[in-house]
Order: structure tokens, then C-alpha cells, then sequence
């Protein structure tokens, strides 16, 4: 299994093609020859003598297997004086199998001397026994290799032999100084599971003394290889993830606790000199809320399911959406109609495996519910280690300081850092607002160093995404104002739209909805951003504006703020349309809300244009937004739409392809123009797809509250 994965991970480091692991079959003999030489030319020669090429583990190992290869290029190389035309084909069939022996003995020596210290460290037995098991091999290609076909001169036959009989003779060689490094690597880990933090002295004297791992930039490497393992093996990994997790854990709070914030100019001038982005995020994650796959989001809200649960009906719902149903007096199935039995939730638990598992694969941050009722072994399972959670704390402690009492530049790395810790896992975003991060990344937000604002705001909205921080941030005296300011004025344009990132994410507490409204400037500025901003800006600011819209006493704020016009001008903006139309539909349910979006001359065009190029849900919205219009906004906007080019077309279309609701929607649509002046001359041809699609007045009443419920977004974190 190690074997595996190990050279699995070096290719998918160096992609190399599939030549490099199967046999030429299509090549001739002197290709053959050619093909091997090439090999051999470059192992020996990476290896010229110059120390700096040797590996820091497997030295012995690998100057031992390099000289064999040289003992192989002689070989080779007398076959220039033979007449490759007249061999025998069992030696041909040799001179393949050491095509095979030579790309994988190419692949040990590339990943020995590519690989962390540590993880070598980590692998010692295993390594040193792929080194014998290519000592194995080039033995039994020696014993079968038929010698007497070639007419080599005797000292090249001398050399081979002696090649055969200590090949033959070679035993395995595992470095015992490296076991007992790799024991003692483990030992700190022993020593965090039992809650003590090793002693400064004895880290460095392992890390910097022993390893030679002495500086940030060496660190960085250490962590960023031990994670890849994590995730290229996808948990088919030994050590397990968990202490690999661990020792990740370990080795990052050696980065700050040795070597504090040195070395960082590199980095700070790195970001000064980047091109600016188009987005929030980059598009592989961007991509990702576009291509979740169908069955792993809700029936109900549309968005990735965070705590999956069964009904009577076998039908599989989030649970919160689920809840909110049956709270309303509902006691059918959403999704079937059929009468729920009881209203006994399951979890789902295999849902919840592929779930998370398609967003660790995907790089999405995916924190299940606290009070998730799984089994125990489950919990375990997707919990860290103590060794990684106590590592983590004291890894925050150190950024605390920093923010705390360190200096203008050590403040800044100290925000980037706890963003870039915070990325993963409720237990490190715990651990960071526990050491009182949130107040000390507050006094960073007005900050003049675009940087350390930009840092700071992104720290910010990464802690937000657990349940508890939001209300530590909410607490903060002044720290909503803060992020609401960076929204308005921030240095960046990434600084901007994490801001509108946060109130996205703070908005998802049906308490906090009218608070962030009743912020000064709030709403204007995401109206702003969902004007103007990026496709990614865009997104944040619509969702954020579809949760307050969700709080009744919100619209008339929304309204005054312009977050109406621009919610009617997204209409028409690929990506965030779905997103406009369902706030517009729970805005025209007040009085004031149908007025507002009645005097928008684009209102209509925009709602209209969606029935025909939107998606499923948008066309959803948009037929319930332009029902709501006709009940509530008066004769004018009814005649507004009825008058509407290609309505009547579209309605057909909808009565016939719609989702569920969008049929019962276009239905009663249907009905009200029926009512109406000219219906007849209108809507004379909806006949039998009418008449299929739809329901009673009192059918259609029981769906007239229903929230329509936007596709929302999953926060990313940075």
C-alpha cells in the first residue's frame, strides 16, 4: 500500500506519460538501446560528485543504486560494438525489463530528492525497502540476462558479474540514526496528545539542529508537502490522516514558535507585485458553486446540504429547511406531495460521506452541524487529533501575541496567517476566536496597509463560517461597522467583496438580518457591489441581499438604499439573476416592496427575459415575482404584464416543462389574466395545457406564502 501511494504521489508531482511506466513495445532494438542509455546518462550525471544533489535521507541508499546504474551504462554502452539486428530475442526481452527496472529506479531517486524531510523521515522503513527491492531485481535481471549472446570485451563481463554476486548478497539497510529521529517525531506528538507543548529547546534543537529545517520558507515546504500526501491519498495514507493532520499541525507552530516572522519581505512583495484578480476566489473554486452535484443539495433550498435527514417519504432534506417546513404547519412531503407519517428525522449518513468527500476533493470547506445526530465513531472520524487541536492552540496563542503586541509588519503576516489557518476545520476557526482573535482583527479593518486590511477582513469572514463566531463578531463593539466600512472604502477590490462576503455569512442568523440592514450604508454598498463589482462581487452582494430581504421589516431599508433597482438591473446579469429574482419575490409580498419594484420600467422586461434564458428555479422566481405583481400592484403593472411580448408562449412552455411550484405559479398567472381585460384574446390558446397544469384556487392558495427559496452559495474561504 505505501509502495502505492508513494509512487503514485511523484506522478502526480512530475506528470510524467505513460511511457515512463509501461514497457516500449513498439520500439526496436536500437531505441531499446538508445532509450536506456538516455536514462542512465541522467541519473548518473544528477549525481556528479556535487553534495548539494544528495538526498538529506536515503543518501547510502541512493549513491549505492546510482553506482549500479553506472556499472548498467557500461554495459549499455558496449552494445555500440554489437550488431543489435543479430540478438537473440530473450535479450531483447531483458533490455525492456530494464526499461521498466531504470524508470522506476528514476522515480525512487526523483521522489527521494524531492520530498519533505519529514515525510521521508515518516517513510524510512518503506523507502529503504523499495531501494532493496530494486537491488532484488536488478539481481534477477542479471542471473537471466544472456551474457554469453554478446561478444563484450572481458572487463565489461568482469564488472557485470560483480554487479550480479553483490546484488545478489545485498541486504536491506535501514539508517538506524534516521528510526530514531523518526521516534522522536513522534514522541512530540505523544507529547501533545497528552496536552503538554514541547519546549522551545527541544524543537529547535530537532528541527534546526538535526533536520536542518531553518528558516520560514523551509517550514512552508515541510507543511504544504505533509498536506498534499493528505489529500492526494484521499486517507489511503500511512501514517493515517489523522496524524499526519497532526504533525502538520505540530511543524506550524515550530514556524512561528522558532523562527517568528522573519524572513517575510518575499512575501509581502510577492503580493505587492500581483496582478489584480477578476474575482473573489479563484475560478476553480468559483466553478465549484456552479457544479455541485443535484442530488447533494436540498429539494428545498437548493444549496449543499450540511446535515442530510430522511422523512417518512424516504425523500432526503437538509435538516434546517426541513424543520422550517414542518414548523409552518406543513405535514406533506415537499418534494411528493404525499402526507408525512411521522415527522421523525433520519440522518443520512451516507449522503453525508459523499458529501463531504466530493468537497474535500473539490477544495470546499464543509463544517457539519454541531448537534449532527451521527454515531460517535462518525464524529471521531472527522474530528482532529488532540495532538493537532493542542498544536493549533498554541499556534493561535503566538498570532494573538502578534496582533496584540507585535509590530506594524508582524500584525500584518499575523492576520494573513490565522485567514490562512482558519481556512480549514470548525475546530482551528474555534480555536482562534477562543484566543481572542476577532477584537484584535477589528483594529486591523481601518487599517491604511491595504495588506493588512485585505487580511484581516478575509480572517474575519474564514472565522465567520463557524455558527458560534458569528455571534463573537456580532459582540464586538463597533466590529460590524468596521467590516460595513470596508465594504464601502476598502484599499482592494478583494478586500470589498470579502466584506460583502462576511454579511453573507453573518445574515444566514435570522437575528442578526435587520441589525446589518440597520447599519449605516450597508445595503447602499451591496447595492453598489451588485451593480459594479466583479462576477464574484456580484455573487457575494446578491446573496447577501437575498438574506435580508428574507427579514420583513428590511424592505423598506432596501428600498431606500437602491438595493431594489439594482436586485432589477441583476436581473439580466448571468450568475446572480436566480439569486435577484428570488429577493425580488419576497420584497413584492410587502405593500410597499410590489410598489417599488412596479415602478422599475425594467422590472418586467427583466422578470420576462428570465421565464425565457433562465435557469429552472430563476424561471421559478420569476413567474412567482410577476404573480405577485398582478395580485398586489394594481391594475397598471397587471396591464404591464399581460401586454408583455411572447408571455403567452412562455406561460405554455411553463405549464408543460416548469419545476412543481413554477406549473401551480403559471397556473393561477393563467387564472388572473383570465380575469382580466382582453383575457380572451390573450389567452385563448393555453386550452389543454392549462386545463394539465392547473389547480383550484384553494390548491393554489396553500402555496402562495410559500418562500422562494434563491440558489445560495456555499462561503468561500481565502
Amino acid at each position: 500500500m505505501a509502495s502505492a501511494a508513494m509512487f503514485s504521489s511523484l506522478r502526480r508531482r512530475a506528470s510524467p506519460s505513460m511511457d515512463a511506466f509501461l514497457a516500449p513495445v513498439d520500439l526496436s532494438d536500437t531505441s531499446v538501446v538508445n532509450s536506456l542509455r538516455a536514462i542512465c546518462t541522467e541519473l548518473v550525471s544528477s549525481f556528479s560528485g556535487d553534495h548539494r544533489f544528495t538526498p538529506f535521507f536515503h543518501g547510502r541508499n541512493t549513491r549505492s543504486l546510482i553506482r549500479k546504474i553506472q556499472v548498467i551504462s557500461v554495459l549499455l554502452d558496449a552494445f555500440c560494438d554489437v550488431r543489435l539486428s543479430k540478438v537473440s530475442f530473450t535479450l531483447f526481452l531483458c533490455l525492456k525489463e530494464l526499461y521498466l527496472l531504470l524508470y522506476r529506479a528514476k522515480i525512487l531517486v526523483d521522489f527521494v530528492r524531492g520530498s519533505s524531510k519529514l515525510w521521508l523521515l515518516l517513510q524510512n522503513d518503506s523507502i529503504s525497502g523499495h531501494f532493496h527491492d530494486l537491488n532484488l531485481e536488478i539481481s534477477t535481471l542479471l542471473d537471466i540476462f544472456p551474457l554469453g549472446d554478446i561478444n563484450l570485451s572481458e572487463d565489461v563481463k568482469e564488472l557485470v558479474v560483480l554487479l550480479r554476486k553483490q546484488t545478489r548478497n545485498s541486504k536491506l539497510s535501514i539508517n538506524k540514526y534516521d528510526d530514531v529521529l523518526r521516534m522522536r517525531f513522534y514522541h512530540f506528538l505523544n507529547e501533545l496528545e497528552n496536552g503538554r507543548v514541547p519546549e522551545k529547546n527541544e524543537l529547535h534543537a530537532f528541527l534546526v539542529e538535526k533536520l536542518n529545517i531553518c528558516s520560514v520558507k523551509s517550514c512552508r515546504f515541510e507543511i504544504e508537502f505533509l498536506e498534499e500526501q493528505i489529500v492526494n491519498h484521499d486517507g489511503d495514507v500511512e501514517p493515517t490522516a489523522s496524524v499526519l493532520n497532526g504533525f502538520v499541525a505540530l511543524i506550524r507552530y515550530c514556524r512561528f514558535l522558532l523562527f517568528r516572522f522573519e524572513d517575510e519581505e518575499g512575501e509581502l512583495g510577492k503580493w505587492k507585485r500581483r496582478k489584480p484578480k477578476k474575482g473573489l476566489i479563484t475560478q476553480k473554486i468559483a466553478d465549484t458553486f456552479i457544479a455541485i452535484p443535484k442530488d447533494f443539495c436540498c429539494p428545498i433550498s437548493l444549496d449543499l446540504m450540511k446535515d442530510p435527514v430522511i422523512v417518512s417519504t424516504g425523500q432526503t432534506y437538509d435538516r434546517e429547511s426541513i424543520m422550517r417546513w414542518m414548523g409552518e404547519s406543513r405535514s406533506t412531503c415537499p418534494k411528493t406531495g404525499q402526507m408525512l407519517l411521522h415527522t421523525r428525522l433520519v440522518p443520512n449518513r451516507a449522503m453525508r460521506n459523499l458529501i463531504m468527500q466530493w468537497c474535500i476533493a473539490n477544495g470546499i470547506p464543509y463544517d457539519p452541524p454541531e448537534n449532527a445526530d451521527y454515531s460517535s465513531e462518525n464524529a471521531v472520524a472527522a474530528s482532529p487529533s488532540k495532538a493537532a487541536l493542542e498544536a493549533t492552540k498554541a499556534t493561535a496563542r503566538l498570532l494573538i501575541e502578534q496582533l496584540s503586541n507585535g509590530t506594524a509588519r508582524s500584525k500584518t503576516v499575523a492576520a494573513r496567517e490565522i485567514r490562512l489557518l482558519a481556512k480549514t476545520g470548525r475546530e482551528n476557526r474555534a480555536c482562534i476566536a477562543e484566543a481572542g482573535a476577532i477584537p484584535l482583527l477589528k483594529m486591523l479593518l481601518p487599517s491604511s496597509d491595504a495588506f493588512a486590511q485585505e487580511n484581516a477582513v478575509t480572517a474575519m469572514l474564514n472565522l465567520s463560517i463557524y455558527d458560534k463566531n458569528k455571534s463573537r463578531i456580532m459582540d464586538v463593539e463597533g466590529c460590524l461597522g468596521a467590516i460595513v466600512e470596508v465594504l464601502k472604502y476598502g484599499s482592494t477590490t478583494e478586500a470589498r467583496e470579502n466584506a460583502a462576503a462576511t454579511l453573507f455569512s453573518l445574515s444566514a442568523v435570522h437575528n442578526y438580518k435587520k441589525q446589518i440592514a440597520l447599519e449605516n450604508g450597508a445595503i447602499k454598498a451591496l447595492a453598489g457591489l451588485l451593480k459594479e463589482g466583479t462576477t464574484r462581487g456580484k455573487k457575494d452582494a446578491v446573496t447577501a441581499l437575498f438574506n435580508l430581504s428574507t427579514h420583513i421589516e428590511n424592505c423598506a431599508r432596501m428600498i431606500e438604499s437602491g438595493a431594489v433597482s439594482a436586485l432589477v438591473d441583476a436581473l439580466g446579469c448571468d450568475g446572480v439573476s436566480e439569486e435577484a429574482a428570488g429577493a425580488l419575490v419576497l420584497i413584492v409580498r410587502q405593500p410597499i416592496g410590489v410598489e417599488a419594484v412596479g415602478t422599475e420600467k425594467n422590472a418586467v422586461p427583466g422578470l420576462i427575459g428570465m421565464l425565457r434564458c433562465g435557469t429552472p428555479k430563476g424561471k421559478e422566481n420569476a413567474v412567482a415575482a410577476l404573480l405577485e405583481l398582478c395580485r398586489s400592484g394594481g391594475s397598471a403593472t397587471t396591464e404591464q404584464v399581460v401586454k408583455a411580448p411572447a408571455l403567452v408562449g412562455l406561460l405554455q412552455s411553463l405549464l408543460f416543462t416548469g419545476t412543481r411550484r413554477a406549473r401551480r405559479k403559471a397556473a393561477s398567472l393563467a387564472r388572473v389574466f383570465q380575469r382580466s381585460e382582453n383575457a380572451s384574446f390573450h389567452f385563448g390558446g393555453f386550452g389543454v395545457g392549462y386545463a394539465f397544469a392547473g389547480n383550484s384556487a384553494a390548491q393554489d392558495s396553500n402555496f402562495a406564502g410559500d418562500a422562494t427559496m434563491a440558489v445560495t452559495i456555499s462561503v468561500p474561504v481565502l
